[in-house]
């Protein structure tokens, strides 16, 4: 088993009763059905689970739809939107139910940033200050997958085709959209071979078949939770969650 580097996003490790596991990988590596696969399995264990995944915030996402369709984002301002983004989520949908004792299951975290906004100029140490009042995953794993493995499985799947912004189009690296996500996609990948060392992100073998990777990272899981005491009680639903629990502001 992989260990987890003590230097984390944010202060250090959280105090709340609840347990935060994360996911990263690019697009296509195939982290978004290993995540819901786990989330079942976990509640079918009995669990309390909350998910949660990047770019879902109502405060800002309006904003950023305007600004992808009319492409008028700079990379500083795609960072500082998708920061205010990700404080509006840890604030109002992570930390609360972490504080209840609930499994939060977020799909993408700081991590993606770190990668993301680097490759579109960003200083990698003024995105990290950036992102400092995060809390520390308790887990965080890192799907790894070849930039040709990624782009035969969105191609075939079922969108057909890529996002401008998920393909980089905004960097000019090529006027064809399969090329530039290769270009794009291809140089995250290299940040994120250097955040796993950074960080200590639990490292999967993301070409693998689907049930050997769930194996692998609910054994994982297991390992990690088996200290891990729920509290007991009602938990509200996200409707109503919010009025249940006092949330801290950032500052």
């Amino acid at each position: 088993m992989t260990e987890v580097s003590s230097h984390q996003p944010g202060s250090g490790v959280h105090s709340y009763p609840g347990k935060l596991i994360i996911v990263e990988g690019i697009d296509g590596s195939g982290k978004s059905t290993q995540l819901l696969l786990l989330h079942k399995w976990l509640e079918s264990q009995g669990h309390k689970v909350f998910f949660t995944e990047w770019n879902s915030s109502r405060l800002v996402r309006d904003t950023t739809k305007r600004g992808k369709k009319a492409k008028s984002l700079t990379p500083t301002t795609f960072s500082l939107l998708h920061a205010t983004d990700f404080a509006s989520r840890l604030y109002h949908e992570i930390m609360p139910p972490l504080k209840a004792g609930m499994l939060v299951l977020a799909d993408r975290y700081t991590y993606t940033a770190f990668a993301r906004d680097v490759v579109r100029g960003v200083s990698p140490e003024w995105v990290r200050k950036l992102y400092n009042f995060a809390v520390r995953p308790d887990m965080a794993f890192y799907f790894k997958v070849p930039i040709e493995v990624a782009i035969s499985r969105l191609l075939t799947g079922t969108r057909g085709q890529f996002k401008y912004y998920e393909a980089g189009m905004d960097m000019n690296l090529s006027q064809d959209l399969t090329e530039s996500f290769r270009l794009f996609q291809s140089r995250i990948l290299i940040e994120y071979d250097k955040i796993v060392d950074e960080y200590g992100l639990i490292k999967l073998d993301a070409t693998k078949d689907i049930e050997t990777q769930q194996n692998e990272m609910r054994a994982l899981v297991t390992d990690a939770l088996k200290d891990y005491k729920p509290k007991r009680g009602t938990y509200g639903r996200r409707t109503v969650f919010w009025r249940r629990f006092d949330v801290s502001q950032p500052e």
